[in-house]
């Protein structure tokens, strides 16, 4: 009788899932402190150490459902695949923040960053229109952007943690 490989597929898809909910509660709790209109460095650091400990937790758990075996290519399947999903729940979250929950978003992070270049003082007011006007214009990169990085990190997350946590199959 012969054990069957679980399936990387489905262990991206419940941590992904996993990923996408915690995020968006930690983007709640910005919300409800009014902080999600800054570019938080903290905040940050915290959504990456999200990230990083749930994606090492489905490659552990793949690993013990597997018989502890895992590949390193195993790892980045599971890794890059829930980052991936809870990607897509990311952008979709903030597509529906900017346009629904906060329909005043726009305006309101224009007004930070007027007065983020105002302090500056390296900019004359005519600027400062043009940079808001454009930044408003291109806002819309930011949702394959947010993607990209949630793939970049959960490749670095996979990869470190599929190096740590490799173990090959015994020859017995």
């Amino acid at each position: 009788m012969e054990n069957t490989q679980p399936k990387t597929g489905k262990f991206a898809l419940r941590f992904g899932l996993i990923l996408g909910a915690i995020s968006i509660v930690f983007s709640l709790m910005l919300f409800s402190l009014d902080m999600h209109y800054e570019q938080n460095t903290a905040a940050g650091i915290i959504g990456i150490v999200i990230m990083a400990a749930v994606v090492s937790i489905a490659i552990f758990q793949y690993r013990k459902a597997n018989n502890n075996v895992l590949t390193l290519s195993q790892a980045l399947k599971v890794g890059i695949g829930v980052a991936l999903i809870a990607g897509v729940i990311g952008v979709i979250y903030q597509y529906l923040l900017v346009n629904v929950i906060d329909a005043s978003f726009m305006e309101k992070f224009a007004e930070m960053q007027r007065a983020k270049l105002t302090e500056m003082g390296k900019f004359t007011s005519e600027e400062i229109d043009k940079q808001i006007e454009a930044s408003k214009n291109y806002f819309w990169i930011g949702y394959p952007i947010a993607l990209i990085m949630s793939l970049f990190f959960g490749f670095i997350v996979s990869l470190i943690a599929g190096l740590i946590m490799k173990k090959a199959p015994s020859e017995y």
